[in-house]
């Protein structure tokens, strides 16, 4: 296909974006990959690769002539991410980018207890004025994340006591995705909250991974305190370890619970539990 496909996909060589453009591909959907190094651009039916950055508005508007639909997957963890998607989404606006599908965070609010839901909220409002359509899909925390929150003693340390949240498969958030990016014109306008089947708590979730994993995985509830000292020894940045504990207390808070119809409405199947999931993953 010729690199004027109506349709770009960010993050395809990652794990939301690679699952999402996968789909697209097996739909017969051409789409124009949006990548940082050509090199790893996955090779697709239908599918061409072009360079782009976040930061770089020239690449950003040369990338993006001609798109009228764009899947915007959020940047990587950084301290300039939000001045990152402000660029893009500036970028995009100039370059007559008539849709944007973005993957936004469940609850995202000016004043998240999860700080980064600070700046997903601050992306979604640079979308609104921009002038262009929208679609924000609000995603809970990942159930494929749980496995790898605990330690190597097996325990899953954080200030989450015992809030419950909505997590979710991101098979689902992708299979959502491809239902809005096949037809976007059907949800203008609309955020999607995308949830597990239930909410469940840590020490609920470290059962689950027990059972499912066949390792022995508990949860310690940390005081503040103890979640700061617990990861000072990464050398984080302090914006990367407020990230880190705000997402224990963001659960704590209730934040992350409530779960929805959204994955069944758009895909018409339930979304998976962490059971589930972990039998279908193979999760070791």
């Amino acid at each position: 296909m010729a690199p004027g496909a109506e349709l770009a996909v960010t993050g395809s060589t990652g794990h939301l974006g690679g699952l999402v453009a996968r789909k697209l591909a097996d739909a017969g959907s051409p789409q124009r990959l949006l990548v940082r190094d050509l090199r790893r651009a996955p090779e697709l039916a239908g599918a061409a690769p072009m360079v782009v950055s976040y930061a770089d508005p020239v690449l950003a508007k040369t990338a993006l002539a001609g798109v009228q639909t764009l899947f915007m997957v959020s940047a990587a963890e950084a301290e300039d991410r939000l001045q990152q998607h402000f660029t893009f989404v500036d970028a995009a606006a100039e370059a007559g980018v008539q849709h944007i599908v973005y993957t936004s965070f469940f609850g995202a609010a000016p004043d998240s207890t999860f700080t980064l839901g600070r700046d997903h909220f601050a992306t979604e409002e640079r979308i609104k004025a921009s002038g262009m359509d929208y679609t924000f899909l609000r995603d809970n925390f990942y159930l494929d994340f749980l496995p790898l929150l605990a330690g190597d003693d097996g325990v899953i340390r954080g200030p989450a006591g015992t809030g419950g949240m909505a997590a979710v498969a991101r098979a689902d958030i992708a299979r959502s995705a491809l239902t809005v990016l096949r037809d976007p014109a059907l949800h203008v306008g609309r955020s999607y909250n995308l949830t597990g089947p239930e909410d469940i708590s840590l020490a609920r979730a470290a059962a689950l991974l027990t059972a499912g994993t066949g390792r022995t995985i508990t949860f310690h509830h940390e005081t503040l305190a103890e979640a700061y000292s617990s990861r000072a020894s990464f050398g984080a940045p302090p914006w990367q370890v407020d990230a880190w504990v705000s997402t224990y207390t963001a659960i704590a808070a209730g934040e992350l619970a409530g779960p929805t119809s959204a994955v069944h409405e758009l895909t018409g199947r339930q979304p998976l539990d962490l059971a589930q999931f972990l039998a279908e993953s193979h999760t070791l």
